[in-house]
């Protein structure tokens, strides 16, 4: 494939190179670490999430990346977006070389992607062109993909549509969680970057244009976005379980009562005890009846409870064989 034209220029200057990073969860605070420990590299600035109001006070809370560059002394920004007036004037004061982002949040404008002398990367959990947009991780394991990994790529206006510096590959296991693609991903990704920055600035190092075939998006995730549809097939719903763990996590609904999966495992159509319509507890404990299939409820978690094993929580909650979960709509 041929390099993108737009490469970004070379350095120019000596000393090491002064990087902005971006991002508002912990995907890229091992490739923050790994900036603040090099001495090629100088972190002039993070942006960040604005504080939200979390928990049960409803306190504000900072992001975790705001908390690291806080204690590394770094300036914080955190605007709720770009439009807001000296936004990026502000941004272009800090003289960043190159900007480095992952799992940010907020758009970037044209005007921001011409603020750095090099060039902005964006760190991406997924193999482009598959599953740009939102929620890579979530919806490559709820497609039952087997292989995904991250890109680093030079941001432009379209949504993840940049050409890419570098790419590396992770499986997904049939055991995988989100929640252990983040932590590898975000990995791999550290592992990648100073090397790709260092090619970015000498000029070693072209954007390769991504294929034209294959493209996916990953629609944003909503809190309804793992209710589980017994109808479907028990292999579908398993994934759905192991994608959406450990947030938004995938729930049913009992007696209007939401109640989070964190756990399950497929029962084979040879072995799912006989009769029970799709959402039925066919057997114990918590065997339900899927379209194909069924799915064995193992860790669920009940509104305001924690998370308890199937046996230990229907001690004192009965749901014997015949219980039907609410079925959607």
């Amino acid at each position: 494939m041929p390099a993108d034209p737009g490469s970004p220029k070379t350095s120019g200057t000596d000393g090491p190179l002064r990087v902005v990073v971006m991002g508002s969860t912990g995907f890229v605070l091992p490739s923050l670490e790994r900036l603040l420990a090099s001495a090629d590299h100088e972190v002039v600035a993070v942006y960040t999430r604005p504080p939200a109001a979390k928990g049960r006070g409803q306190q504000l809370r900072r992001t975790d990346v705001h908390e690291r560059a806080m204690e590394a002394g770094i300036p914080v920004e955190t605007p709720a977006r770009f439009k807001e007036e000296g936004a990026v004037e502000r941004l272009a004061g800090y003289r960043p070389d190159l900007i480095v982002t992952g799992a940010y949040g907020l758009i970037l404008p044209r005007a921001v992607l011409d603020v750095p002398r090099l060039c902005c990367i964006n760190l991406h959990a997924s193999l482009l062109p598959r599953w740009r947009g939102a929620a890579p991780i979530e919806r490559a394991i709820m497609a039952g993909d087997r292989e995904t990994g991250v890109c680093l790529f030079q941001m432009e206006p379209g949504l993840d549509t940049g050409p890419v510096y570098a790419e590396g590959r992770l499986p997904i296991g049939p055991d995988t969680t989100a929640a252990d693609l983040h932590r590898d991903l975000a990995l791999l990704a550290a592992d990648l970057l100073l090397p790709t920055l260092a090619g970015i600035a000498s000029g070693a190092l072209l954007p390769v244009a991504q294929p034209e075939e294959g493209v996916t998006y990953a629609e944003k995730l909503h809190k309804d976005t793992g209710r589980l549809d017994f109808s479907c097939p028990a292999a579908e719903l398993e994934r759905m379980v192991r994608a959406l763990e450990p947030r938004p996590g995938a729930f049913a609904v009992l007696n209007g009562e939401r109640i989070t999966v964190r756990r399950a495992s497929v029962v084979a159509d040879a072995d799912r005890p006989a009769g029970g319509q799709p959402g039925e507890v066919v057997a114990a404990p918590l065997v339900v009846a899927c379209g194909s299939g069924a799915l064995r409820l193992e860790v669920l978690q009940r509104p305001g409870k924690k998370a308890m094993a199937a046996a230990d929580l229907l001690r004192g909650w009965k749901l014997p064989v015949g219980t039907r979960f609410d079925p959607i709509g």
